[in-house]
């Protein structure tokens, strides 16, 4: 898949996951370090925002934006995932003053189940997924320049559907 950085296309490796498709097995790690898969997320609605680099303003902003936002979905955990080091979510986290659920894919299960990976700048694609307790994508989004935000308006209204 094609997507671009600031208007220069980029390839996304592997097949991605879209609406109907059963998310794959995956390995995260929470900010304390502890690997969480998506077992630890069964039976649960969740709302997946993925995003390149945490330390960049359109990838703050996704995440505060769905921060904002969470209080008004009901019944869905909000799950933020990049391959950021575990310091600098942490420190992005202290620096904003949030407590937010923030995933590291410090292996490539998720990268790989989800269909995300850019090479030539080793970061996750921007993207957001709505996953119902069944583990079924009701909604999928993958920005197509990394550079811009995802509808918020369309993921929250997805995640209030379920």
């Amino acid at each position: 898949m094609q997507i671009a950085r600031k208007g220069v296309p980029t390839t996304i490796d592997g097949i991605q996951l879209t609406v109907g498709d059963k998310i794959k097995p995956f390995n995260l790690v929470n900010r304390e370090g502890t690997k969480v898969s998506e077992k630890d997320f069964e039976g649960k609605n969740l709302l997946i925002s993925v995003y390149p680099d945490i330390n960049t303003s359109v990838c703050d902003r996704q995440t505060r934006q769905f921060f904002e936002l969470a209080s008004s979905v009901e019944n869905c955990e909000i799950l933020n995932v990049s391959n950021n080091s575990l310091d600098a979510l942490n420190e992005w986290c202290a620096t904003s003053g949030l407590d937010v659920q923030m995933l590291s894919a410090q292996d490539t299960t998720f990268q790989e189940g989800f269909g995300l990976w850019m090479p030539e700048f080793e970061v996750l694609a921007r993207s957001i997924f709505v996953v119902n307790k069944d583990g079924i994508i009701t909604y999928s989004e993958i920005v197509p320049d990394m550079a811009q935000d995802p509808d918020y308006e369309q993921a929250i209204k997805a995640a209030n559907s379920l």
